[in-house]
């Protein structure tokens, strides 16, 4: 068998269960050690008073050059998967097997001893992942030129900031090349530059290594996995290579409102993108296609000029792009109302749930004063092999407005 066709990763039937109360998980545990230290068994499968299942029946497997996304809500079961995973605990029901090395970065600083410097604890993690000192002597210094340390590299480590931990244990992690690589949702610490950077480095090492990535970034598990798992409530719902399938199935669990008002003077009557209806319902866009909106509106009050202010921002409300349309001039009577149609052509929305919040400004002398803002729902879908990682903060659309 060819080494790249081994199988690094092979979880069967895997089950983990908890009890809600931390006294009685306490004394189902002493019960459990009793029975095995007498050799006596027990039925595992059985949920006893107060338990309930983490981890229910998961399976899979990984052989180099596979990058599984693991996806779910808060409580979906994914830590505890990857706890398993890392050998942190033991599952109930089913097995595990890890074969060669395995580096996890599965809690931020875990592994790090806060009383020692960064140098010191390269050296420690090192260890921790069956390298010699030889080999993390020959690693050290691209270990430390990835993390961008330097300066702090003799200082201990209960200084550094969060995002100065992230960059030292990715580092460590990605540079030694072990064979399995668990990253859990730490690279949503640290700035945007630096997480494009392990994007890249992951893509790297995927030649020789099986990946696990658990994000909350859905832009960041397309662009890198080549399988997805969708967990919820500790089962496995969706798993396949079609990871914008998965994508989409994680985002369709998220309800949100139709729409968020702010302001009564101006009344939105229809919002449609690329000819669908927006309010209430997600639009799918893909990556480089135009975008089309068209609404109408009419004032509840006397106007003359105005503008009006159309923002891109993503699920967590950070802004990301905007689209300005000038001085707008209103022909007609107060109630009556105005078309406006904008034109934005070959947009860069990687894949995500985004938002588009239109916002009216009414013309006062030299100025214009905000008077209403509402925001409406659309989802972008990209082609995952083919894109580049770019970061789209701040973009200025030129918009081709008609009114």
């Amino acid at each position: 068998m060819n080494s790249n066709d081994a199988i690094l990763i092979e979880v069967e039937g895997v089950s983990k269960k908890f009890s809600r109360s931390l006294k009685q998980s306490m004394w189902y545990g002493l019960k459990d050690l009793m029975s095995a230290f007498l050799g006596m068994n027990r039925n595992r499968s059985a949920l006893r008073k107060g338990e309930f299942w983490a981890v229910k029946e998961v399976s899979f497997s990984l052989k180099r050059g596979d990058c599984l996304g693991l996806i779910g809500h808060n409580g979906a079961g994914k830590s505890t998967l990857l706890k398993m995973l890392n050998g942190l605990i033991r599952p109930d029901e089913g097995r595990i097997t890890m074969r060669g090395k395995v580096g996890a970065l599965i809690e931020l600083g875990a592994g790090f001893n806060p009383i020692l410097t960064g140098r010191e604890n390269i050296y420690v993690n090192g260890q921790l992942l069956g390298f010699s000192r030889k080999e993390i002597n020959e690693k050290f210094q691209a270990i430390i030129d990835f993390a961008e340390i330097g300066e702090f590299l003799d200082s201990p480590v209960q200084n550094y900031s969060s995002g100065m931990k992230v960059r030292l244990g990715f580092s460590i992690a990605a540079q030694m090349e072990p064979d399995v690589l668990i990253i859990d949702e730490v690279l949503a610490v640290g700035d945007a530059g630096f997480k494009i950077k392990c994007l890249n480095r992951i893509r790297e090492i995927l030649k020789n290594s099986a990946v696990i990535f658990v994000s909350h970034s859905m832009e960041q598990i397309a662009k890198t996995s080549t399988s997805i798992i969708l967990l919820d409530k500790g089962k496995i719902e969706y798993h396949d290579v079609n990871v914008i399938e998965g994508v989409q199935m994680y985002f369709s669990k998220f309800s949100s409102e139709k729409f968020t008002k702010f302001g009564d003077e101006v009344e939105i009557t229809s919002f449609n993108i690329n000819d669908r209806e927006a309010i209430g319902n997600s639009i799918p866009l893909k990556y480089g296609e135009d975008l089309h909106i068209n609404f109408k509106f009419r004032s509840l009050v006397d106007l003359e000029q105005i503008k009006i202010v159309i923002l891109f921002s993503d699920k967590n409300m950070h802004q990301l792009a905007s689209c300005n349309s000038g001085p707008i001039h209103l022909v007609g009577n107060r109630d009556e109302e105005q078309s406006v149609k904008v034109t934005i052509p070959e947009t860069s929305f990687t894949i995500g749930n985004y938002g588009v919040t239109v916002i009216f400004f009414r013309y006062l002398p030299l100025s214009y004063q905000l008077f209403l803002s509402t925001r409406y729902n659309f989802i972008s879908e990209i082609n995952v092999k083919t894109e580049e990682l770019t970061n789209l903060t701040s973009l200025r659309f030129k918009g081709i407005w008609e009114v």
